[in-house]
């Protein structure tokens, strides 16, 4: 029963070990039982179960550095009688390559300089045959060979570099950055990759964890103001730090970032400005800046006036991309009457941290001194613009108003005064230049312009540049100077068949003058009159009623009723409208029907005399149409020839076209080309000459050489041309001639009388000239009897 308990032990002694390696063999899966009941002393008997291998398991030196083959172990098999007939043969991962085994002995090498952090392991198959039959003698076994790992392998830190950050003025054990540094050998077997971390650059500021690697402050209150960068070396060595371990280092960058712990300060405690009196307000006068050692949000300042005489006159801006202080002007400066200007800015943090409120305070103040500087200044005026009012009765050469301004300048110099001539066309108006009193020219009328605006210049004596100018409003004062008057043209009828004490119109009247109370109208009628009456509504309108009954159109067809209208101001002002009343025939019910003929012209506002005036007018503009009809008519029939004292050269036009190639009583060019045949030609009766100035033509030759052939060569060119068009068509040509008999032919060069011409030739010239030659030679026939 306690058969399967049984489990042997064998030691094998290895070569390469300082102590003996047991393998322990177990036949069941209990190892760990049967151990415990051996270390509980019970008595068991061990017997040794019959294998064929006696090992399991080797172990090999990594980077062995011999000169022969590193040993491993020897293989043996229970078969092998030692009569040399054994074979063993190795199998499995680096069979023949990294290991080798005796055939005969058994004895297992490693021909390879092995490395661990390659390969930790090998697992190989061992087997024994016989060499004669070949046969295997036992079954094949498998066993491992392990690599001893030996610190081969420096710590490597996972980053070469490493940068952090952390805010300047923190305490002592502030966390900076952890690094990391690793150790290729075995962590398992000695202290290989027993890593420890030091600092080798960057004490005393910073601190490292030797196990971790954790980074921390070390020194208190670093000021990033004085010195921003650091520059950490970290070691890690491997054997826990012992000598003789191997080590890697690392850089860690550490940057200390800013917090507000540095107050604004100016550079000066008084600063000193200048800008011109002139200086708009606005306009820039300086900048100032103070000095923050902080950057960012934290050195963000702002500035203000805190007091000061020239608190009221200037300004600061804060220049938030530069963070200057920018003075501004306020209030116009003015140096006649102050000449510096003080002010006390203080500048504070925008953006304070109260853990560094005892490194305060973060605010500073300075004075600044702006000083005035004089410029010529133009005039002022003791008004920004005047107004006077006037009366427009006010008599000529009256003084309405003075105008007052001097120069604010120490120097003082004495103003002259001038009125804009292009604000007062009229000349209405004129200033005196030396005391400013502005006096009227010409009558003023308020129902023409109730307001007039000029303007004034005032400029310095001696530099009439410097020049202002101010606005003078003028107002006329009503007077009641003109009478009311009806406040349209009435067109009033009487029926025929109206009663008395009927109303026939109301009417009503305007006054262009304005009084202070309103207006008051009174109407009446200046005398008696037996057909109208007036009633004052005392409205400011009127009635107008019949005074008696049956008017009759024929016996009186128009009234005209004389009205006196008074207005109530002072002075009494009134006129006398008259009303123009028709008579006209009306229905039953009042309602017009018809008016004589005057009447309807007088309602349509035309008189009796601008009716004649436009009928003669009329009566005139046809006597001009006839009178040019007939003058033309007259110029029709006029001679050809139109004085005997005419000495300009006539010529005789005709307006022809000619008829185309139908046209038989046309000009026939073949004249040109045989002179001699003109007299053959028929005489031409299709056209009419019209009047003008018979012209002197020379008689022409017998021989025209030189135009027939001029004609005929171009006759032929065309004809021969092949591009001409296949229709008829004209070309024209000018040819000067060789010369001409005739000479010149102006008339500035011809005879004084008409009787050194001869006209004769004018019968050789053919029909188309007969009329001319008829009033011509007959003419000189006639003066010769």
């Amino acid at each position: 029963m306690m058969m399967n308990h049984l489990f042997w032990l064998l030691p094998l002694v290895f070569p390469h070990l300082s102590s003996p390696v047991i393998l322990l063999e177990r036949n069941d899966g209990n190892l760990f039982h049967n151990w415990n009941h051996l270390m509980e002393g019970d008595k068991i008997v061990l017997h040794r179960s019959k294998r064929d291998w006696m090992w399991r398991q080797f172990f090999l030196s990594e980077e062995y550095t011999g000169s022969n083959y590193q040993y491993v172990g020897k293989l043996r098999s229970d078969k092998d009688i030692g009569d040399g007939t054994a074979r063993y043969v190795l199998s499995g991962e680096g069979a023949g390559t990294v290991f080798r085994i005796d055939e005969k002995s058994g004895d297992l090498h490693a021909t390879q300089r092995l490395d661990r952090e390659e390969k930790a392991s090998y697992t190989l198959q061992a087997q024994a045959f016989n060499k004669i039959t070949g046969l295997p003698l036992e079954p094949a076994t498998e066993f491992i060979v392990k690599i001893h790992d030996i610190n081969d392998n420096e710590p490597k830190f996972t980053r070469a570099v490493y940068s952090a950050s952390v805010p300047e003025m923190s305490d002592v054990g502030t966390f900076v950055i952890e690094v990391n540094a690793t150790d290729a050998d075995d962590a398992t077997y000695g202290n290989s990759a027993k890593l420890v971390y030091s600092i080798l650059q960057g004490q005393p500021y910073f601190s490292v964890d030797p196990d971790t690697g954790i980074v921390r402050i070390a020194l208190s209150s670093m000021d990033r103001e004085v010195r921003k960068e650091y520059q950490v070396v970290i070691q890690a060595k491997d054997m826990a730090g012992q000598m003789g371990g191997l080590s890697g280092t690392t850089t860690v960058n550490v940057t200390l970032t800013d917090v507000n712990d540095s107050p604004p300060r100016f550079a000066y405690s008084s600063y000193h400005l200048s800008t011109y009196e002139s200086a708009e307000i606005g306009s820039t006068v300086g900048r100032i800046k103070a000095n923050d050692g902080d950057e960012g949000e934290n050195a963000e300042m702002k500035y203000r006036i805190v007091e000061g005489d020239g608190k009221e006159f200037l300004d600061i801006i804060t220049d938030e991309i530069s963070q200057e202080g920018v003075i501004v002007v306020k209030k116009k400066l003015d140096y006649e009457s102050k000449r510096v200007y003080t002010v006390k800015v203080e500048v504070t943090n925008t953006h304070q941290d109260p853990n560094f409120f005892h490194l305060g305070p973060f605010s500073d103040t300075a004075i600044i001194k702006v000083t005035a500087k004089d410029v010529d200044e133009r005039p002022i005026f003791s008004r920004p613009q005047y107004v006077f009012e006037v009366n427009e009765d006010t008599p000529k050469g009256t003084t309405i108003g003075t105008i007052t301004a001097w120069d604010p300048d120490a120097t003082d110099y004495p103003i002259q005064y001038a009125v804009d001539h292009h604000t007062d066309p009229e000349r209405l108006y004129h200033i005196d230049p030396k005391n400013g009193s502005i006096t009227i020219l010409k009558s003023l009328d308020r129902e023409v312009s109730k307001w007039h605006n000029i303007s004034v210049l005032a400029s310095e004596m001696n530099n009439p540049h410097q020049r202002s100018r101010v606005p003078v409003l003028i107002k006329v004062l009503d007077v009641n100077d003109n009478a009311p008057e009806f406040a349209m043209i009435y067109e009033t009828f009487v029926c025929e068949n109206v009663k008395a004490g009927q109303l026939i119109q109301t009417i009503s009247a305007i006054d262009t003058d304005e009084p202070l109370v309103g207006h008051k109208f009174v109407f009446s009628l200046n005398s008696m009159n037996p057909n109208f009456t007036i009633f004052d509504n005392e409205d400011n309108t009127a009635r107008i009623l019949t005074r008696r009954s049956g008017f009759n159109r024929r016996e009186m067809s128009v009234y005209y009723l004389p009205v006196v209208i008074s207005d109530s101001d002072y002075p009494i002002q009134s006129s006398t409208s008259t009303l123009t009343i028709r008579v006209c025939s009306c229905d039953a019910t009042g309602n017009m029907r018809s008016c004589s003929v005057d009447a309807l012209l007088l309602s349509a506002g035309l008189s009796t005399g601008a009716l004649v005036a436009i009928l003669l007018c009329i009566l005139i503009l046809l006597m001009i149409v006839v009178m040019f009809s007939a003058l033309k008519k007259q110029r029709r029939k006029e001679p050809l020839i139109i004085s005997k004292e005419d000495v300009r050269d006539n010529v005789v036009s005709y307006n022809d076209e000619g008829g185309g190639e139908e046209d038989t009583q046309a000009f026939d060019i073949g004249t040109l080309r045989h002179p001699e045949v003109i007299e053959s030609n028929k005489l031409r009766r299709d056209i009419i000459p019209e009047m003008l100035f018979p012209y002197h033509r020379p008689s022409p030759m017998k021989e025209c050489a030189d135009v027939r052939d001029f004609i005929i060569s171009r006759l032929q060119d065309n004809d021969t041309d092949p591009f001409a068009p296949p229709y008829d068509s004209l070309a024209t040509y000018a040819y000067e001639g060789n010369g001409s008999i005739a000479e010149s032919l102006s008339s500035l060069e011809s005879s004084v009388t008409e009787g050194d011409h001869e006209y004769d030739y004018l019968s050789n010239w053919g029909p188309q000239f007969k009329k001319l030659a008829d009033m011509y030679i007959g003419k000189d026939t006639g003066v010769a009897n």
